[in-house]
């Protein structure tokens, strides 16, 4: 690898030409818009509505709404159904599409072949013919020996099993030469029944939280016909179903793929383990909501084509605030499906980028020195009439619904903070937590000096500060005030409750909370089912209070209802935060409050399988204790083998390019030092720089030699506390030391030396 290679991959770039793309036309001629083209590719109701036998589609919607369990006869109907329509679409396999616990998604492809014997004139003929039945649709058999168990399963013990998961549509995206293939969403399971992937603890999670919301809806809503007389009661039908949604903003790096394709760190570790920022990258504050590069814009909006047919509804694009970051934010959908929607999505994404020779990165730090990535997962609870109990309504202090599951969702955070953290823990994510604007390690909750205030009245028994809202109604207006901007050519603008916190890991957003910390790579499924089981949690509580409240009574009243809010608003004062969470005032402000900071993944892990988390989750049927057990450690093996990936690729780095690059610029500055001499002339620029260069060649060296030391040391530990802890505390410190003066090195190596494309060529060939 040399600079001519560099220099070949930036000259391409300008030369290449343009991807040429054809939107699908009507009959008319003209180009589609989006709402033709969505969900074309998606087996969902409508289209099973159409296809099968109505009893049979009304068996489905049933088990649906857990009516009753899919039998034979519905299941080989809708599998005869699927497998019609997919062929229809030239489809040649279908696939169970799950999600193993190593942040990806996991497929094994089988042809609709198969074959059947006959007799033709007393010989037996063997036919070819295309099925598909309703076993099959139901389950596969993957080999789970091969995927994270954290120990449930040994390398004999292979048998696993995926299921289809019924409330998540089958799909079909692209296979080879023009074919397609069908995905069955599915869920991963061992021989014994134990969760093996992310999508079935989300599920369960989601089953009891619906639950326990839809029993205290019930308490706190009367009747059909009933009149209790509640300030915020509506004359509406009864809820009969309640679950959470989610819209997981999406945050990625592009880059050129063929300055990738020279980089060895990016492409193993998926982040630079060396390079020196540049001396413009995001400090003049140009980039954020910029003019997107016309190539990405052309890889955007082919990404938000394909995943339209797929039924993802992709609503904004634009720039973030690092040079070559960008973000993609859905429309909010049940949890269960935003999460397989937000895995498509990444999935998409790198494909696509592959078309336009770039190459998307997610992970969540990598380019030191500027912004890293997240995903903001905006959550939120509705019920099936459309109602988002989060919603505030414009008189939030009377509306003791949403107060109800607001003090829920902070009792939640506050009690199980330090698994909210664990959730969202890793190797990666470490690099991005409490810097570049992202979230620190204290997990706090930010809600705005309107609803601080509306809870601060409640608990002190008097009325709302009015002036707060800049009104003089009689209610606290949840949709703010307006703002006169001088102006008389533009109207009014109407201004929100409150600002936006982006320093919170933790931050309501009008009818809903941000939750920031989560890690641009990771699958949102593990922190929103522990956000799920939290709240849940928090709500069991909240129940049995209200309960004791209600005594003899069927429907609690205001009275009993604002009791209950009162208390649980005090109990949860010191989780609500709405200062800077950079600020180091802040630390030592939440260490009095008794919230956890944890810096560092390993301490994180650890709070999995704390009491009061570990009781709280298999209480709740959300886990069992063996799954815990299992899910530790692999959360704690993956983060230690990351490290060592990075420390072996960082030091192949220095021996074999960072090193070389040094003594070939020295042997340069030696000869020319000599050959100055020899004339007589001066040579006190070349050895000065010589002299520069050489010590931090030799602790390059030594950075090397400790490296390979600690890797050696690292080998025999087999405990994986032992082992993420010696990653945590030696290896990822020495990691950063050889990382900081090989960035040194690098400003004082010729360019012409240097094989490793620079942060300002990544950063500029777009």
């Amino acid at each position: 690898m040399s600079q001519q290679a560099r220099i070949d991959v930036i000259s391409g770039v300008f030369g290449r030409p343009p991807r040429d793309l054809q939107f699908p036309k009507n009959s008319a001629g003209k180009q589609k818009v989006i709402s033709e083209i969505f969900g074309s590719n998606v087996f969902g109701i409508k289209e099973m509505g159409e296809r099968l036998p109505k009893p049979v589609f009304k068996t489905f919607c049933s088990q649906l709404k857990g009516g009753q369990t899919l039998d034979k006869i519905t299941a080989d109907a809708i599998a005869h159904a699927a497998k019609v329509w997919a062929l229809d679409h030239n489809a040649t396999h279908f696939t169970h599409w799950f999600q193993p616990q190593n942040d990806t998604t996991a497929e094994k492809h089988d042809s609709f072949l198969s074959l059947k014997t006959s007799s033709v004139g007393g010989l037996r003929e063997v036919h070819a013919l295309e099925t598909f039945s309703g076993s099959e649709l139901l389950q596969s058999e993957p080999d789970a020996s091969s995927f994270p168990s954290g120990g449930m399963r040994t390398t004999f013990e292979a048998r696993g099993y995926t299921v289809w998961d019924t409330k998540s549509p089958m799909f079909l995206q692209e296979g080879p030469h023009g074919t397609m293939i069908l995905y069955i969403p599915s869920v991963f399971i061992s021989y014994n029944g134990e969760a093996l992937d992310e999508k079935s603890v989300l599920l369960r999670s989601s089953s009891v939280i619906s639950k326990v919301a839809l029993e205290i809806l019930h308490m706190i809503e009367p009747a059909d016909g009933e009149d209790h007389g509640l300030t915020f009661c509506l004359d509406v039908p009864r809820t009969k179903e309640i679950f959470t949604t989610l819209g997981t903003e999406q945050e990625y790096f592009l880059i050129d793929r063929g300055l990738y394709a020279l980089r060895p760190d990016l492409k193993t570790c998926g982040r630079t383990l060396i390079g020196g920022l540049p001396a413009r990258h995001q400090q003049l504050e140009d980039h954020y909501f910029g003019k997107i590069p016309t190539r990405v814009l052309a890889a955007m909006s082919e990404v938000e084509l394909e995943l339209a047919k797929l039924g993802v509804p992709i609503k904004t694009r634009h720039n973030e605030v690092a040079p070559c970051q960008f973000e993609a934010a859905p429309i909010f959908e049940e949890a269960m499906l935003a999460v397989d929607h937000n895995l498509l999505t990444m999935d998409i994404m790198h494909r696509v980028a592959h078309k336009y020779k770039l190459k998307c990165l997610f992970h969540e730090k990598p380019f030191k020195g500027v912004n890293g990535s997240g995903k903001h997962c905006n959550w939120s609870i509705s019920t099936d009439l459309g109602d988002n109990l989060l919603s505030p309504s414009a008189s939030p202090e009377t509306n003791y619904r949403f107060l109800i599951f607001l003090v829920a969702v902070l009792k939640g955070v506050l009690d199980h903070g330090d698994l909210l953290r664990a959730g969202v823990a890793s190797a990666s994510n470490d690099h991005r937590l409490g810097a570049q604007e992202a979230p620190p390690g204290i997990i706090s909750v930010f809600l705005g000096s309107e609803l601080n205030e509306v809870l601060n009245a409640i608990e002190e028994g008097r009325p709302v500060n009015k002036t707060l809202a800049g009104t003089e109604t009689t209610h606290m207006r949840i949709e703010g005030t307006t703002l006169d901007l001088k102006i008389a050519t533009l109207p009014k603008l109407n201004r929100d409750m409150t600002d936006r916190n982006r320093t919170s890991p933790f931050a309501f957003t009008g009818n809903k909370f941000e939750f920031r910390a989560v890690g641009s790579k990771q699958s949102p499924s593990f922190p929103v089912t522990i956000l799920n089981s939290a709240v849940a949690s928090a709500l069991l509580e909240i129940k049995e209070d209200l309960y004791k409240q209600m005594g003899s009574k069927t429907v609690a009243t205001d009275e009993d209802m604002l009791t209950v809010i009162r208390k649980y608003i005090s109990l949860t004062k010191n989780v609500r935060f709405e200062g800077d969470n950079y600020s180091e005032e802040w630390v030592q402000e939440a260490a009095k409050r008794g919230l956890p900071n944890i810096v560092k993944s390993p301490d994180a892990f650890k709070r999995i399988l704390s009491p009061h988390n570990s009781e709280m989750l298999t209480r709740l049927g959300v886990f069992t204790q063996t799954e815990l057990e299992s899910r530790y450690h692999i959360l704690a093996e993956k983060y230690t083998k990351e490290i060592i990936i990075e420390a072996q690729t960082l030091w192949g780095l220095l021996i074999q390019h960072v090193l070389p690059a040094a003594f070939s610029y020295r042997r340069e500055l030696s000869e020319s030092a000599t050959n100055l001499k020899q004339l007589s002339l001066n040579a006190v620029p070349e050895v000065k720089w010589l002299e520069q260069l050489a010590p931090i060649a030799t602790a390059i060296q030594e950075s090397a030699k400790k490296l390979d030391t600690l890797l050696a040391e690292q080998q025999p530990i087999q405990e994986a506390e032992v082992a993420a802890e010696h990653a945590c505390s030696k290896i990822a410190p020495a990691i950063e030391e050889a990382r900081n003066l090989t960035d040194q090195l690098e400003r004082i190596v010729a360019d012409k030396y240097w094989p490793l494309p620079k942060y300002h060529e990544m950063f500029s060939t777009l």
